[in-house]
């Protein structure tokens, strides 16, 4: 039979840039008793984005926040959506780019992290608000095979 668990975590509001977030997520999922499983995490926002990568040197959050805003400038003369200011269309651009979730294996009650990995929350907004997340999981108790 496969267990199935959600849960949703609402972020305080981040400045711009890439935020290590693993922590925060992981302390509201109960992953106890999943010997092997899946673990999504998804952020319900159009101009932010989540990402695994190196958690150990905060030099590759700035220099990916860094090459990010460089890639896609804010105030750029092709956008047309500017509702929202000069950031509004390179977030969603950049939300594009990363994605709106990330997805890992279970094993053990504990995600499957390689030896540096983390949960990034990328806010691609100067005045963004709180961020929600949507966690779910699934598996079974005992791992097969």
């Amino acid at each position: 039979m496969i267990d199935v668990r959600r849960a949703r975590v609402r972020l305080a509001p981040r400045r711009r840039g890439v935020h290590l977030v693993t922590g925060e997520l992981l302390e509201r999922i109960d992953l106890d008793g999943l010997g092997i499983g899946m673990l999504h995490c998804y952020v319900r926002h159009t101009s932010a984005a989540l990402t695994l990568n190196e958690n150990a040197s905060p030099d590759v959050r700035s220099d990916l926040a860094a090459w990010l805003d460089r890639t896609v400038p804010d105030g750029a003369p092709y956008f047309a959506h500017t509702l929202e200011g000069a950031d509004d269309m390179p977030a969603h651009v950049k939300a594009s780019l990363m994605g709106a979730g990330v997805l890992m294996p279970v094993a053990d009650g504990r995600p499957l992290f390689g030896a540096w990995q983390g949960i990034y929350l990328c806010e691609f907004r100067d005045d963004a608000g709180p961020r929600e997340i949507v966690l779910t999981a699934w598996g079974q108790g005992q791992a097969v095979g």
